[in-house]
C-alpha cells in the first residue's frame, strides 16, 4: 500500500440491514484501510459531505434495497459537484448483473455482489489506489 487510504463506508437509502456493510468495514480495516462507517439511512448528499469531510479516497456503498440505480448517481453528481472526481466509488450489496454495466458507465468503478471473497475486495481497492497515487505522482 503506498500510504494508509482512506474509505467511507455507507448505507444510503432506507435500507435497514447494515451486517455487510459492516464486515466489509471490518474487512478493509484489517487490511490496513482507515475506514469510516456512516451508519443506516444516509441521504446521498450526507454520503459526499462524510467523504468529503473525511479527505476519503474511495467511499463504498451498500444496498440491498433496490434503489442502487437511483441512489447511485446522486452520489457520484454529489461528488463531481464537490470537486471529488478522484474518489473511487465501489458498489456492493443485491445488484442485478444487467445493472452493473449501468452503474459502471455512470462512474462506479466496481460493483462486489455477494460471495465475493473479503481479501478480494481489500486487494483490488489497494491495487487501484496504489495505481491512482503512481498516476498522480507521474503527471
Amino acid at each position: 500500500m503506498e500510504r494508509r487510504y482512506r474509505v467511507v463506508v455507507a448505507k444510503p437509502g432506507l435500507d435497514g440491514h447494515d451486517r455487510g456493510a459492516k464486515v466489509i468495514a471490518r474487512a478493509l480495516r484489517d487490511a490496513g484501510f482507515e475506514v469510516i462507517y456512516t451508519g443506516l439511512h444516509q441521504t446521498p448528499e450526507q454520503v459526499v459531505q462524510a467523504v468529503l469531510q473525511e479527505d476519503a479516497d474511495a467511499v463504498g456503498l451498500s444496498l440491498l434495497s433496490g434503489a442502487h440505480l437511483t441512489l447511485v448517481p446522486k452520489v457520484i453528481e454529489g461528488l463531481r459537484a464537490e470537486g471529488l472526481d478522484d474518489v473511487l466509488v465501489l458498489c456492493g450489496g443485491i445488484i442485478p448483473d444487467a445493472d452493473i454495466p449501468v452503474l459502471r458507465q455512470g462512474g462506479v468503478t466496481a460493483v462486489f455482489t455477494p460471495g465475493t471473497p473479503l481479501p478480494e475486495i481489500s486487494a483490488w481497492l489497494e491495487q487501484a489506489l496504489d495505481e491512482r497515487e503512481r498516476a498522480a505522482a507521474a503527471e
